[in-house]
């Protein structure tokens, strides 16, 4: 059986933001992007990962301006960060341990990808697919409204 890599699953040249960006620049940059964690690096070191839950977190302390702070402030300073070849049950099971939502993925001090929870839920249905056909993608479930 092939050995299972976070490499082989990750998000390949996550989208970055430099430490000195705001929170605003960081917030506009997820919704665009439709990403909930960002690498942030100086030059090309990583220095941290902010959140989507760390931006509405810290936006919602009194007297914090948005377009003036930077990313730095609402950053965690010590991310998960793993080597491409990584093991994935490792990885999966150290982000469950600890609750993380992402893993920075880090070749030769800089960032080469990014591995999160909707990537681990792709290679959990990966890994349980094989050896069966694809199951043909489900419509979406339809609201019902209220009687």
């Amino acid at each position: 059986m092939p050995k299972h890599t976070v490499q082989r699953y990750m998000t390949v040249s996550p989208v970055v933001i430099p430490s000195h960006r705001t929170l605003a620049d960081a917030h506009q940059l997820m919704r665009e992007r439709g990403i909930r964690h960002l690498p942030v690096v100086e030059g090309a070191r990583l220095v941290g990962v902010v959140s989507q839950r760390d931006l509405y977190l810290i936006q919602t302390l009194r007297g914090v301006d948005a377009g003036a702070e930077p990313v730095s402030e609402a950053m965690n300073a010590e991310p998960y960060a793993v080597p491409p070849e990584a093991p994935l049950e490792e990885v999966a099971r150290e982000m469950a341990a600890h609750k993380y939502g992402a893993a920075v993925v880090v070749q030769r001090g800089e960032v080469v990808g990014i591995f999160t929870t909707v990537d681990a839920l792709r290679a959990l249905a990966s890994v349980l697919r094989r050896g069966r056909p694809a199951a043909p993608p489900r419509p979406p479930a339809r609201a019902t409204e209220p009687r």
